[in-house]
């Protein structure tokens, strides 16, 4: 064998190890890449699996006949108790957590994916005859008694002779700091309006007693209120006049943003011996519910037309919720002493406010033109 073919053997022994080298870094590589996208994967999928919040907020979640896990997963994010769809879908696939009962159940939004679903495979204290019981913000003791005759095995009088008992309104006043004898003003209507906190709850079965409705819905109304202590305490106000403000403002406030100053034009008005002149109390004094009044209407003798009389009604006329109370507590500062909303055109969301009764005409004249 010459020196040249030497050479060329040398040079293709040099070549072969260079290519097996080469080929085993690209290996290398490739696998050290394999093993960070399966790292990075996997802490995307454990960081998705969390709870979408720290913050301790209870979401009370409904299943229903044919729900699965699957099924229920764009409802649990629409709820925010999750953070993918896919993701979760991906544990409950690996995990098989079994069949998904009826009910209802208490989830958090701190609870992370497999707490959820720990917690919907033991089952629901909640069973399928359960019933869901939710009451609007504003709506009226007599449109309640309506209601929870409805949904329960309870009729319409047996509700409002429970409700209305002067023996279970006195045990009301014993248990409840907030309610007073206060409510037993003979002008008031209905003892318990504006103290019935506007919220769902949940009952075992359409046999639940009236009381019980009561005791739940006067609970939340409890818990509303121990929130606002410090600012009831130093109202000038009783809580009963408070709820009664706030029932006016549920009724007067188109949008949230308004409440505050609404409430404002009323303290405004009461501290200036001025007549509150609120539609939504003389609705009550008339039975009727309507954008406009007329003269008549403003004439009724009633307790609660506070156009014939100043200061406070006698009551509350509706179940307000937790942004009229607070507005009540927490006026706007303001000079304003009227308010208008632009009535004719449905799709109109804004208020006008005046200092005198001239500026108050003027916008009458400019908004109300139907």
């Amino acid at each position: 064998m010459n020196k040249k073919s030497k050479w060329q053997i040398f040079r293709h022994n040099l070549g072969v190890i260079y290519k097996r080298h080469k080929t085993r870094n690209t290996l290398t590589i490739v696998l050290v890449l394999l093993l960070i996208i399966l790292i990075s994967l996997f802490l995307i999928y454990q960081n998705n699996l969390k709870a979408v919040s720290k913050e301790d907020q209870n979401v009370s979640f409904t299943i229903e006949q044919g729900d699965t896990y699957m099924s229920i997963a764009p409802v649990l994010k629409e709820a925010g108790l999750i953070k993918s769809e896919l993701f979760y879908k991906i544990y409950v696939k690996f995990h098989d957590p079994g069949e998904l009962n009826i009910g209802i159940y208490t989830l958090n939004t701190n609870m992370s994916v497999k707490e959820i679903v720990d917690t919907l495979s033991e089952g629901s204290e909640y069973g399928a005859g359960t019933v869901i019981f939710t009451i609007p913000e504003g709506w009226h003791f007599e449109q309640i008694v309506e209601y929870t005759a409805s949904v329960t095995n309870n009729s319409t009088d047996e509700i409002i002779n429970a409700w209305q008992n002067e023996q279970f309104i006195d045990e009301l006043i014993s248990k409840y700091w907030f309610i007073t004898e206060e409510v037993k003003n003979s002008n008031i209507r209905y003892y318990l309006e504006g103290y019935f906190f506007p919220a769902t709850y949940y009952f075992e079965s359409k046999d639940v007693n009236p009381n019980e409705i009561a005791y739940k819905m006067l609970d939340q109304m409890e818990v509303i209120l121990n929130k606002y202590q410090t600012e009831i305490n130093n109202s000038n106000y009783t809580v009963h006049q408070i709820l009664t403000m706030a029932s006016i403002i549920e009724h007067e406030a188109i949008l949230d943003e308004d409440r505050q100053m609404i409430a404002s034009v009323f303290y405004n008005r009461l501290n200036s011996d001025m007549p509150l002149q609120s539609c939504a109390t003389l609705g009550y004094a008339t039975g009727e519910w309507k954008l406009t009044y007329t003269y008549d209407d403003m004439q009724i003798d009633s307790p609660y037309n506070t156009y014939l009389y100043n200061g406070f009604p006698a009551g509350p006329g509706n179940m307000p919720g937790e942004a009229s109370i607070e507005a009540a507590l927490k006026p706007a500062s303001s000079n304003y002493y009227y308010f208008m909303a632009n009535v004719c055109d449905e799709e109109a969301t804004e208020t006008y406010y005046a200092e005198t009764y001239e500026e108050h005409q003027a916008n009458i004249e400019k908004y109300l033109t139907c």
